[in-house]
C-alpha cells in the first residue's frame, strides 16, 4: 500500500488552485509510491480559506503560515505565495523538518535564493521548484531528443514568452506589478520559466547582454482583483517592475541564445516558445499548442525534407500512458499532476528532486546577471551556484 504524504499548501489563489488539482488528482491516474492526504490549507482571510478549503478538499485551514509550518501533521509544505514571501516560508517549513515545494521564481534576490537552498541542504529535507513546463510531455520528449543526438550539437536557442494582460494602460495595479512583492515584472515572472527550459534542454548560460523597459510607468490604484481581471481603486500608482525584457546570452556549452519577455504583446495570451537548432536539426515548440512538439531533420531525403508535427499523446511519450487514449490531448493541469508526482515518488523513494532549489538559484543567478549587464551596459557573467 501506498505510504502516506501528509500536504500543507500556503496560498490559495492562482496557484492554490492548480496544486490542489493536482494532490486531488495524481493518485487516480498514477500508481504512486506515496499518496498525498490533504492535511491544510493557509491564507489570511480566514472567510475565503475556509471556503476555499471545503471546495477543494483540504480537511483544515491555517491563517498563519508559522502554524501551518509547525504542525506534527504536515509532512510537505506547498508554497504558492508571491515571490517577497517564498524565502521566510521556505526556510521555516525546513528548519521544522518539512519538505518544500516551491513556486517560481524562488527568490526575488539570489541572496535570499542562497539561504533558502543553506537552510534545506541543512534540515536534509527534499526541496522542489515547480517549473511546471519541463512536464509538459512534448517538452520531456524534446529534452529526450536532444539528449539522444536527435538535432545533433545545440547551436543557437531562442526562447520567447509573450503575454497581453497588461495591455491596457487603465489595467489596475497588483502585486506583480510592485518591486517589492514581485521582485520584477515579465523578467522574472516570465523569464524564469524560460530561464529554467533553457538549462533543462541546452545547458547552463554563461554570460548574458539586455535591456527592459516599462512602457506603462503608472497605473490606477488597486481596488479588487481575480486572476489576470481587476477593478480600480482611487488614484493612481507608480509601476515599478519592468512591462518587457529582451536579452541576449552565450551558454557554457558555446551555443548561443535570446530571450524576450513581455506582457504586453497584443493578440498573445500564454505564448511560452522556444526553437532549438542544431546541427542535425530543429525542434520547436509553443505552449499554445502544447501537444505538439515541431521537428525538422537535416538528413531526411530532398524531396521529403520539412518539419514534422509530433502529436505527443502517445502511452510511449513521458507522463501521457496514465492518461487518455493517443490523440486526446493534455492541458495546462497536467504539467502540474506531473510534477507533484515526481515529487511524492523522490520523497518516497529518497530520490533527489528536479528542479530542486539549486536549480531555482541559478534561474534567479541568471535574472540578476541581466539586471546588472542593464546597469554597466555591458556583458555579464553569470555566477555558478553549486
Amino acid at each position: 500500500m501506498a505510504a502516506d504524504i501528509n500536504v500543507g499548501l500556503i496560498g490559495y489563489k492562482f496557484m492554490g488552485k492548480a496544486h490542489s488539482n493536482a494532490y486531488m488528482t495524481v493518485d487516480k491516474f498514477f500508481d504512486t509510491t506515496a499518496k498525498p492526504v490533504m492535511k491544510a490549507v493557509c491564507g489570511r482571510d480566514e472567510k475565503a480559506v475556509a471556503e476555499f478549503a471545503k471546495r477543494w478538499g483540504w480537511e483544515s485551514f491555517e491563517i498563519l503560515w508559522q502554524e501551518l509550518v509547525q504542525r506534527d501533521d504536515i509532512d510537505l509544505v506547498d508554497i504558492g505565495t508571491p515571490g517577497s514571501t517564498h524565502a521566510a516560508m521556505a526556510i521555516g517549513a525546513a528548519q521544522a523538518g518539512k519538505h518544500v515545494f516551491c513556486e517560481k521564481p524562488l527568490a526575488p534576490t539570489l541572496d535570499e535564493a542562497r539561504r533558502m537552498l543553506h537552510e534545506v541542504r541543512t534540515a536534509g529535507v527534499k526541496h522542489m521548484v515547480n517549473f511546471n513546463y519541463r512536464r509538459v510531455p512534448a517538452v520531456s520528449l524534446a529534452k529526450k531528443m536532444i539528449d539522444s543526438d536527435e538535432i545533433g550539437e545545440v547551436r543557437h536557442a531562442r526562447f520567447t514568452y509573450l503575454q497581453d494582460w497588461l495591455v491596457d494602460p487603465e489595467f489596475p495595479m497588483n502585486w506583480r506589478l510592485r518591486k517589492e512583492s514581485a521582485g520584477s515584472g515579465a523578467h522574472g515572472d516570465l523569464g524564469a520559466h524560460s530561464i529554467d527550459l533553457a538549462h533543462f534542454l541546452v545547458g547552463d548560460l554563461a554570460s548574458v547582454v539586455g535591456q527592459q523597459k516599462t512602457f506603462i510607468t503608472e497605473r490606477p490604484g488597486e481596488g479588487t482583483s481575480s486572476g489576470i481581471t481587476a477593478t480600480a481603486g482611487e488614484g493612481t500608482e507608480e509601476v515599478t517592475v519592468d512591462d518587457a525584457s529582451m536579452w541576449l546570452a552565450k551558454f557554457a556549452n558555446g551555443a548561443f541564445g535570446s530571450f524576450e519577455a513581455t506582457r504586453l504583446a497584443p493578440g498573445r495570451k500564454n505564448f511560452n516558445r522556444f526553437e532549438i537548432n542544431g546541427s542535425k536539426g530543429t525542434l520547436a515548440w509553443c505552449f499554445e499548442d502544447m501537444n505538439w512538439l515541431e521537428f525538422y531533420k537535416t538528413s531526411c531525403r530532398e524531396h521529403v525534407q520539412g518539419f514534422r508535427r509530433i502529436m505527443a499523446t502517445e502511452g510511449c511519450h513521458p507522463y501521457v500512458g496514465n492518461w487518455w487514449p493517443p490523440g486526446h490531448i493534455l492541458g495546462y493541469e497536467h504539467g502540474f499532476v506531473h510534477a507533484v508526482y515526481d515529487l511524492l515518488e523522490d520523497i518516497a523513494l529518497d530520490r533527489p528532486c528536479r528542479p530542486d532549489f539549486r536549480d531555482g538559484a541559478q534561474v534567479v543567478a541568471v535574472l540578476e546577471a541581466v539586471d546588472q549587464s542593464i546597469k554597466s551596459g555591458s556583458w555579464a557573467d553569470v555566477e555558478r551556484i553549486e
